[in-house]
């Protein structure tokens, strides 16, 4: 019985690339929300990130939008329907 290829039981490494991305992408906003959530209760994750609340809020900010702008690119570039011209 022939033993089958890496490819064929998991896809094409395309496909496990977008979905990693896509996942990455929502790991980035959720850490930017625990972020903004943590900065209203200081001694929740004081001792795991000691941050200012303001400081928090900033970088849930970066994280909340890196998350969302990394999102959009992933699927405008991995789920969208091939053109004719990409064909040539």
């Amino acid at each position: 019985m022939p033993q089958s290829t890496t490819e064929e039981r998991l896809g094409s490494p395309q496909r496990i690339v977008r979905f990693f991305t896509l996942i990455m992408s929502l790991v980035y906003t959720a850490l930017g929300i625990w972020l903004w959530v943590t900065a209203k209760h200081q001694s929740a994750a004081g001792a795991l990130l000691p941050l200012g609340p303001k400081t928090r809020m900033v970088l849930g900010t970066v994280f909340i939008l890196y998350g969302i702008i990394r999102f959009v690119r992933t699927i405008r570039s991995q789920f969208r329907k091939p053109t004719r011209n990409e064909f040539n």
